[in-house]
């Protein structure tokens, strides 16, 4: 079956400098926000949760954050969860822009491309 029979297009709003931060991010990863999107709902559906800690307090949203300092904050948990992944051996997901695929890096260097 052709899995892009399957895809459906979801929009979101986000705020410009948001997106352009995340953009940056993604890249460094070797992602698009397309795959980072698919990464994010997948581990929240596999784990029945968000799959990192939402706090207010301890993410100082309360006091007054701005989305940019939220970004940060964002993106070295992803970082730190992704250094605390590989250190266990766990696979971390990238993007080959070449290839425009998916895949899984193990702590080796191997890569396992993802279908679909």
């Amino acid at each position: 079956m052709n899995t892009l029979q399957n895809d459906v297009r979801v929009t979101v709003r986000v705020d410009r400098g948001l997106k352009t931060s995340a953009d940056g991010l993604f890249e460094r990863l070797g992602l698009n926000m397309t795959t980072a999107f698919n990464v994010f709902l997948r581990k929240a559906v596999d784990e029945n949760a968000i799959p990192f800690p939402v706090s207010a307090r301890r993410a100082g949203f309360a006091g007054g954050l701005s989305s940019d300092d939220i970004t940060l904050a964002f993106c070295d948990s992803v970082v730190t969860e992704n250094e605390n992944k590989a250190k266990q051996g766990f696979p971390i997901a990238r993007y080959d822009n070449a290839m425009k695929r998916a895949y899984l890096e193990s702590a080796d260097g191997s890569r396992e491309y993802v279908d679909g």
